[in-house]
């Protein structure tokens, strides 16, 4: 398979996605009618309301961390989120690459058939201030929403940041026509291919967060920066299949419960 094969299969996959809308794809799934209000579902363990906070009654502080929100959004987004109504907000179990942090998800309406989904982020300092310093920016969701407009111009439109009494957050939203490739399904020339596409992309994206002719001094002309960058890779890979392997003992000896869904 060439290039412009895979190039077809992709943009097709984003059209399909783009087609999709909030109130189709999330709205059955997250949501449920409580009397005439929508509330987010108890979806234990990734998804449930906080303590003492049944669904529907949200909390002041999320509340007082919206308003600040919305004050880091442009004129016409802000606008935009006016015409919403905060109706619920729980507790979102986060993934491997945010461990240890607090998320929510907020519904919005603007009527019905119109949710807006939000995640509220929990932003911590960065690993690495104790190297290169402090970041200028006081909220440390005010520096990873700096870091995500740089790197993505066209980025979320609702994206902002803002803060609680004891952390700091960035907002976006829930669902953005964001897909993964099935790379499973893929053969050495497609997932080289990939692998390329994704290096281009990443490589631009770091040469407009930072100064590229400072980037293309420290890297030289040799390929001692792609070298180490590629045994790492691999030295990740593995430790990933050795982790892997490790859980899936622990579930067949019945140290560690799992629930196996399909993917769709």
């Amino acid at each position: 398979m060439g290039d412009m094969n895979l190039r077809k299969r992709v943009m097709k996959r984003i059209e399909q996605e783009r087609a999709k809308s909030a109130a189709e794809e999330i709205f059955p799934k997250l949501v449920e009618q409580k009397g005439e209000r929508p509330i987010i579902k108890d979806q234990p363990p990734a998804i449930f309301h906080a303590k003492g906070y049944p669904p529907g009654k949200v909390q002041q502080e999320i509340k007082d961390a919206f308003r600040g929100y919305r004050n880091t959004l442009t004129a016409a987004c802000q606008s935009l989120l006016d015409r919403y109504e905060f109706k619920d907000a729980a507790i979102k179990v986060v993934g491997i690459g945010s461990v240890g942090t607090v998320c929510w998800i907020a519904l919005l309406m603007a009527g019905e058939g119109d949710p807006l989904f939000l995640q509220i982020k929990q932003a911590r300092a960065s690993v690495l201030e104790p190297y290169a310093g402090a970041s200028v920016f006081p909220n440390h969701g005010q520096r990873v929403v700096h870091g995500y407009r740089l790197m993505q111009p066209a980025s979320d439109i609702f994206l902002g940041w803002t803060q609680g009494p004891k952390r700091h957050y960035f907002l976006r939203q829930l669902r953005d026509t964001k897909i993964g490739v099935r790379v499973e399904t893929f053969r050495r020339p497609e997932m080289d291919l990939y692998a390329r596409w994704c290096g281009r992309a990443l490589g631009l994206s770091h040469a407009r967060s930072g100064f590229a002719a400072t980037l293309s001094g420290y890297m030289g002309k040799s390929d001692t920066f792609d070298q180490a960058v590629a045994a790492f890779s691999m030295a990740y890979a593995d430790q990933n299949e050795k982790d892997h392997a490790a859980l899936a003992s622990a579930i067949r000896a019945g140290k560690v419960k799992a629930v196996v869904e399909e993917k769709r």
